[in-house]
């Protein structure tokens, strides 16, 4: 019988080439997914244009009626025709705050009240502050 001479090929090197390319698409996605974690949008860079409208940005305005019955259009005090000239001025979709202090009178509440219901104000928040303890309990 002959004897079969069995070839070992010695195996010196290891290609990673493809170990290297699926790293790189692994690292793209992590690098990728990272930036739109952090900034929570996808930034974009907005074209310029010669006409453009920039939109009514309408903030709050605060009405403050102190316990001297004092009242402050936007921290600044004003009397109630005062007042009416410049809650006039606002559009209806403009919320008014209305922050009066415990200790005022009624009837201050009521005057403010009813200068936004004449204008036909209707986007008014009462500022009030949460009791720790309920009297109602």
């Amino acid at each position: 019988m002959p004897k079969c001479k069995k070839s070992y090929k010695r195996f010196d090197s290891i290609n990673v080439i493809p170990f290297i390319d699926i790293m790189l698409v692994l690292l793209v996605m992590v690098l990728t997914t990272a930036t739109f974690i952090k900034q929570g949008v996808i930034p974009v860079e907005l074209p310029k244009a010669e006409t453009t409208q920039k939109e009514n940005i309408t903030k709050e305005v605060t009405v403050y009626v102190n316990a001297k019955g004092e009242m402050f259009f936007e921290k600044i005090k004003v009397t109630a025709k005062e007042l009416e000239k410049k809650l006039s001025k606002l559009t209806k979709e403009q919320t008014v705050v209305l922050r009066s202090d415990k200790e005022s009178r009624f009837q201050d509440f009521v005057t403010v009240m009813d200068i936004l219901k004449r204008l036909k104000h209707e986007q008014l928040y009462i500022v009030t502050k949460q009791d720790s303890k309920s009297s109602l309990e």
